[in-house]
């Protein structure tokens, strides 16, 4: 099959379009023709090698994680699933080697969803990894509760698009970083939109002045150190992008695949509840230049790579 491999970390120009064997499926897993693969920061890290003493590479690495796609075949042990079904999913495994960014994947029952009926493909691979994050940030990790105040960084991003939306889904009210030129998109998701930069501790206290109840922090940094000040006295603070989060009493996440989770966000997403915005498509063996936009940082909603019928 066709496929993107690395064989080394380093740099988009490690990335390489090619033929790779057909991945083997196992009991519990199906073999997935992928239609479309969403983008994600963790590709380009995971590239880099820096997330090297998490997940050890098996070379060459197929890179990838969330998947839109038809089943063809399931496994000997499978029942959920059967041929033809169209399915959505997060693929991690604890290693690195067998991604979604190919014309096929074999992938464990426990990644997996039907995908929703009311979206294209290209959206559906938008939603597993954002959408399972900002899920179980806010319901576990933050707990948010109806008339709660969220502060939500980096609101026009991939997790943090679908955090606001969640959000005012359960009755909160949020606000959200975004750069000037996203500030109408955030409006359009529900969330008050506050503009990065100097001065951000004291917009938001313009805004909350008793303090914020959740925060949810997508940047680390800086950001995650003025956050921590911007708490009520029993807010909570969660971060995806820095442990150091830690430090300021508040906890770090990291996003599991969950079919139950992932069957939540499909129903929300059939009920007009969450939306996934794509702002651009690459095919696949463009996808060097989807994570090169990707590593930017300054998309709003989704980069998503997409995958033709079976050419073999």
């Amino acid at each position: 099959m066709k496929a993107i491999s690395y064989a080394r970390y380093g740099g988009p120009e490690v990335l390489e379009y090619g033929e790779v064997p057909d991945p083997r499926v196992g009991p519990d897993s199906v073999l997935v023709q992928v239609r479309a693969a969403g983008v994600n920061p963790v590709d380009w890290q995971c590239r880099e090698g820096r997330l090297d003493a998490l997940l050890t590479p098996v070379f060459p690495v197929v890179p990838g994680w969330d998947v839109a796609g038809v089943v063809v075949r399931p496994g000997a042990a499978v029942t959920e699933f059967g041929a033809g079904d169209e399915v959505i999913g997060y693929c991690r495994e604890d290693f690195l080697s067998r991604g979604t960014f190919a014309e096929y994947v074999a992938a464990p029952v426990r990644a997996l969803a039907r995908k929703p009926r009311t979206v294209s493909f290209e959206e559906a691979a938008g939603l597993p990894l954002t959408g399972l994050t900002a899920l179980q940030v806010l319901t576990r990790s933050l707990q948010v509760k109806r008339g709660e105040t969220v502060l939500v960084h980096a609101a026009a991003g991939g997790v943090g698009s679908i955090a606001v939306q969640l959000a005012r889904h359960l009755g909160a009210r949020v606000l959200g970083t975004a750069s000037a030129h996203h500030h109408a998109y955030v409006r359009g998701l529900g969330g008050e939109p506050v503009a990065y930069g100097e001065g951000l501790a004291e917009r938001v206290r313009g805004l909350a002045p008793e303090g914020v109840d959740a925060v949810f922090d997508t940047v680390g940094g800086e950001t995650l150190k003025v956050s921590a000040n911007l708490l009520a006295p029993e807010g909570r603070l969660t971060s995806i992008a820095d442990p150091e989060a830690v430090a300021y009493g508040g906890r770090y996440a990291f996003v599991r695949p969950d079919p139950r989770d992932l069957g939540h966000l499909t129903d929300l997403v059939e009920q007009g509840v969450v939306s996934v915005h794509v702002s651009r498509t690459y095919p696949l063996e463009r996808t060097a230049d989807a994570q090169r936009e990707s590593q930017e940082g300054r998309t709003r909603g989704k980069i998503v790579v997409t995958v033709g019928p079976d050419r073999r």
